[in-house]
């Protein structure tokens, strides 16, 4: 099947639980407009059963967005993603790299390295429910498994049930005496493993996830200088506390003829998501959480989180308090602009 996400894959910015939620894509989609997005995960189960529209709702601006699914049950799987291809969204991706206990206990996550075939079977199910592309995300493996084994089998087997797309954490997953929040950090890093995989696989799509900060070190990792092009970087928290890089995505990494979207134009962008949100009834932190980090490195960047934080979970707040903030930084550059000016 042709990939017709193949060119958004080139930047994606990671699932990631608590943060990536139907605002916060708004928000980096006001920022990025080739990048692919992803959902928090969300278990099989949970979309079978639950509210749907609590779940998997999204806004379109979001496209191009991908559903992120966890479980080990290919028939739970298979309707779950049913579900999510209905609702819209452009791609079916499995969790096989979280590492946190409750994904354990439910036999989900990292914990699936371990089963190879099981993960080929999930994928096969999913293969068959839908007909956008089913993706695997993955660690190079978990405890005390060899990674040169764990990852290719991994791969292997869902490349022999036909999956082309693998997103690779470049880190292994300690369930065993790491927390998940450890697992993010202390597992050091193996990116040669993950240049090898594409090295041996040319016909796999390979992204590469883990530790990556800036979109100076993404170019590196899209470099072909040791014959090995990967196809695809995902970027996790250096897009959430500094979402202002994302604003250079579409002309540094996808070639666009475009000038990058700076902070004060993505709220403007975002603004008329913020309104119609209010509008239904969301409250203001829900959506301005998301932009606590955007003024980082910049004058007033301390005042506008504050009043972000502080003045935006005050009852009836609204878009004069996004006003505010950005007023602060505003007014923060053009004092030192003025100083400047007064010191020449």
């Amino acid at each position: 099947m042709t990939d017709p996400l193949a060119t958004s894959r080139r930047l994606s910015v990671a699932p990631m639980m608590d943060w990536t939620d139907r605002h916060c894509r708004a928000f980096h989609r006001a920022l990025t407009g080739r990048a692919l997005l992803y959902t928090e995960m969300v278990t099989a189960p949970a979309v079978i059963h639950g509210d749907h529209q609590r779940l998997l709702g999204f806004d379109a601006v979001e496209h191009p967005v991908a559903l992120q699914l966890g479980g080990s049950d290919p028939e739970q799987l298979a309707e779950a993603a049913r579900i999510g291809a209905a609702f819209g969204y452009d791609e079916i991706n499995l969790n096989v790299g979280c590492p946190s206990d409750r994904v354990q206990s439910g036999r989900f996550g990292a914990c699936l390295m371990q089963e190879p075939a099981l993960v080929a079977d999930c994928m096969a199910a999913i293969q068959e429910a839908v007909a956008i592309p089913a993706t695997v995300k993955c660690r190079i493996g978990v405890d005390e498994q060899d990674p040169e084994v764990a990852l290719f089998a991994t791969v292997d087997a869902c490349a022999a049930a036909g999956v082309g797309v693998f997103i690779v954490h470049a880190r292994k997953a300690w369930l065993k005496g790491l927390s998940p929040k450890e697992n993010r950090d202390v597992p050091p890093l193996d990116y040669a493993l993950v240049r090898r995989l594409k090295r041996e696989r040319p016909h796999l799509s390979i992204s590469i996830n883990g530790g990556i900060a800036s979109l100076d070190e993404a170019e590196v990792h899209l470099d072909d200088a040791d014959g090995v092009k990967l196809d695809g970087v995902m970027l996790g928290r250096a897009a959430y506390h500094e979402p202002a890089i994302l604003g250079q995505v579409d002309r540094r990494l996808f070639g666009a003829a475009t000038s990058d979207v700076d902070a004060f134009e993505a709220i403007e962008r975002y603004r008329p998501y913020l309104a119609a949100r209010l509008e239904e009834g969301v409250h203001l932190p829900a959506m301005t959480r998301h932009m606590l980090g955007l003024m980082h490195g910049r004058a007033g960047a301390r005042a506008f989180r504050r009043i972000l934080t502080v003045e935006a979970i005050q009852a009836g707040a609204g878009l004069e308090v996004v006003d505010r903030a950005v007023d602060a930084v505003r007014e923060a550059e053009a004092r030192i602009a003025d100083r400047t000016e007064a010191a020449a």
